[in-house]
C-alpha cells in the first residue's frame, strides 16, 4: 500500500466524531478517510475503565492490522482520556492524535473566570481532566458536569428525532453559575456529539455563552502531522464507514451518505 492509498482513520464511540470528520477534510482535501464507530460498545459511559481499556486495545489491534491508516485520529474524549497513553505505548510505530476537554483555550478565553466543561460521566472523573485543569486553569472556577443522558440524546438528534427541550435543560443546566456578579461565559463541550446541539444549547440556556467546539483545533493538530499530497486521491469521494455492530438503520445510513461515507 503505497503512501497515497493509506487513508486518515478517525474513530468514535458513535456518530459524534462526524463533527470532527467534517473539519479534517476540510483542511485534508486530498485524503481518504476511514470512519470507525464502535457502537457496538456505545454509550463508553457505562463501562469499567479496565474492560473499556481492555476493549480499545483490542479493537485498534485489529482496526490498524486491516486498514493500515496514515494516522488515527480519536474523536472521543473519554476514549483518549482513558486509553491514549496505552494505545501509543501498545503501537509506537504509529501515530495517534487525541482528543481532550479544550480546557486550555477555555482558560485563555473567559473573562469572567467561570469556566464549565460538559462532558460524558467517565470524562468528568479521569485524572487526565483534572490534570488539564491544574496545568492550564488553575486561576480559573472550573465546574465540571458529567452528562448521563447526553450523548444518547445527541445520537437521536444528530438523526433527525425530536427532543424534550426539558430533558436537555436539565442535562446542561448545572453548567451555568453566577458568583459576585459574574456568569459562566464558557462551556467546553467534551463530547464530539455536543457540537451537533451547539444550536438548541444556545436556544435553552439562561444566558449567552461561548460554546467551545474542539474539532477544529483536533482537526490542525493532525493537519500537522500528516504530509500534503499535491495531488487529489482517485477516490476522494467514496471514504467509508465502519460500525462494529454491523447493523444500521434508515435514519444512520441517510445521515453517513449525507458525509459522503459509504458504508
Amino acid at each position: 500500500m503505497t503512501e497515497l492509498d493509506r487513508p486518515i482513520l478517525v474513530f468514535d464511540s458513535g456518530i459524534g466524531g462526524l463533527t470532527v470528520l467534517r473539519e479534517l477534510r476540510v483542511l485534508m482535501p486530498e485524503r481518504n478517510f476511514i470512519y470507525v464507530a464502535d457502537d457496538a460498545g456505545f454509550p463508553y459511559g457505562g463501562w469499567g475503565e479496565p474492560e473499556l481499556k481492555a476493549r480499545l486495545l483490542d479493537l485498534f489491534k485489529n482496526i490498524i492490522a486491516e486498514y493500515k491508516p496514515e494516522i488515527s485520529v480519536i474523536a472521543c474524549n473519554t476514549a483518549f482520556t482513558l486509553a491514549g497513553a496505552d494505545l501509543r505505548a501498545a503501537f509506537p510505530d504509529h501515530t495517534f492524535v487525541g482528543t481532550v476537554p479544550a480546557i486550555k483555550p477555555a482558560a485563555e478565553r473567559t473573562r469572567s473566570g467561570l469556566v464549565s466543561v460538559l462532558a460524558t460521566p467517565g470524562t468528568v472523573k479521569r485524572a487526565y481532566t483534572r490534570d488539564l485543569i491544574q496545568s492550564f486553569a488553575s486561576q480559573c472556577d472550573v465546574r465540571l458536569v458529567g452528562s448521563e443522558h447526553l450523548a444518547r440524546m445527541a445520537e437521536a438528534y444528530i438523526r433527525g428525532e425530536t427532543l424534550d427541550p426539558e430533558a436537555v435543560t436539565a442535562e446542561i443546566s448545572h453548567c451555568f453559575q453566577e458568583k459576585e456578579g459574574r456568569k459562566t461565559d464558557i462551556v467546553v463541550l467534551a463530547c464530539t456529539h455536543y457540537p451537533f446541539m451547539a444550536n438548541l444549547f444556545r436556544k435553552l440556556a439562561p444566558w449567552p455563552v461561548d460554546w467551545l467546539d474542539p474539532a477544529e483545533a483536533i482537526a490542525r493538530q493532525a493537519r500537522r502531522l500528516v504530509p500534503v499530497l499535491h495531488h487529489l486521491h482517485p477516490d476522494t469521494h467514496h471514504d467509508r464507514a465502519v460500525f462494529t455492530s454491523g447493523k444500521l438503520d434508515f435514519s444512520t445510513r441517510r445521515l453517513l451518505q449525507g458525509f459522503g461515507l459509504a458504508v
